[in-house]
């Protein structure tokens, strides 16, 4: 039981880690267009994601537990294995104030840590289908859906007054909520999913169960994550990739929550920092360009694509370790 209480404690230091990385997407928009200030921004941000875990359902975390790698071939050493790579990419990542997947983090864990303890036989084809359209579509999904949000917005508001500004200002209040709602419950579900996982093989749940505890306390570690704050994160979203205005942050908001709840809904294990991220830059295409620093949004693309190859190698190389602590 030491074992399986050490092994939850990691997963719900991750969701931690989540949410202060997760945070920048949440609220870097709402905090550099001046519509609220930088604490009470995070402690809605949080609260609202505390409460979307309980109001979407969890088909996510079914498919993180039992979906992209056979659970008869995880070990307890093997979840080890993939929460320490995961932990160790997001808290890199926050360091260097890079948005980074946390989703491409966990699932890169687990596949390497699968193919650590059974072989490559163990990693379900059906479920990497699944995450390869998740985390590969969604984003371009999000960049289209954001452009042609913007060109219809500044459509509908030419000839307005200035005075507009302030309604997209005040309206990103709403938008950031739903943010919050979607991030809540689509990576809440991944840390849900590995705990039930953990229960499941070491014998505490004689199947895949999720106990209203797991819910809960998943929802607790991100929704903390949150009201810390990764300001490194929260800067390079808000400020790095273009200057922002409060039109920005309504359009990209909208598209990134309408974008993340959809496919949380349908139960794709998408990342929101990379579909914030996307929006963003769909927004500022939208204008023209050259708006976008495309260095800065080059180094996200790298973070992106460099994530999960690299967590499924660090898993592999950190099981044998693993298996000392856990037998």
């Amino acid at each position: 039981m030491v074992t399986v209480a050490a092994l939850i404690g990691l997963a719900l230091a991750f969701g931690f880690l989540n949410g202060y990385n997760g945070s920048g997407s949440l609220v870097a928009t709402l905090i550099s267009t001046g519509a609220v200030g930088a604490r009470r921004a995070l402690l809605l941000a949080a609260a609202a994601s505390f409460v979307g875990l309980f109001v979407f359902g969890l088909a996510v975390a079914f498919v993180v537990g039992t979906g992209i790698v056979d659970p008869s071939g995880i070990t307890l050493a093997s979840m080890a294995a993939a929460l320490a790579s995961a932990l160790a990419w997001n808290a890199l990542a926050s360091l260097l104030g890079l948005p980074s997947s946390s989703s491409h983090a966990l699932i890169g864990g687990l596949i390497g840590g699968g193919i650590a303890a059974g072989g490559l036989g163990v990693v379900q084809l059906t479920g990497l289908g699944i995450l390869a359209l998740a985390l590969l579509v969604a984003p371009l999904v999000a960049v289209l859906l954001a452009w042609m949000a913007m060109r219809l917005t500044l459509w509908l508001a030419r000839g307005a007054s200035p005075r507009i500004n302030e309604f997209f200002r005040q309206s990103q209040l709403v938008t950031s909520l739903l943010l919050a709602l979607s991030f809540g419950t689509s990576n809440g579900q991944k840390i849900v999913g590995i705990i039930a996982l953990v229960l499941f093989r070491a014998g505490v749940t004689h199947e895949f169960a999720i106990p209203d505890w797991v819910v809960l306390s998943a929802a607790a570690s991100i929704s903390l994550g949150i009201s810390t704050g990764g300001w490194r994160v929260i800067r390079t979203l808000g400020a790095r990739i273009f200057r922002l205005r409060p039109v920005h942050g309504f359009v990209a908001q909208s598209t990134a929550a309408i974008t993340v709840l959809g496919a949380t809904i349908l139960g794709g294990p998408v990342s929101l920092n990379q579909i914030a991220s996307a929006a963003i830059i769909g927004a500022g295409v939208a204008e023209r360009m050259s708006k976008v620093r495309w260095e800065v949004a080059q180094s996200i693309a790298v973070a992106w694509l460099v994530t999960l190859p690299a967590t499924v190698l660090v898993a592999i190389i950190l099981y044998p370790v693993a298996l000392l602590f856990t037998g």
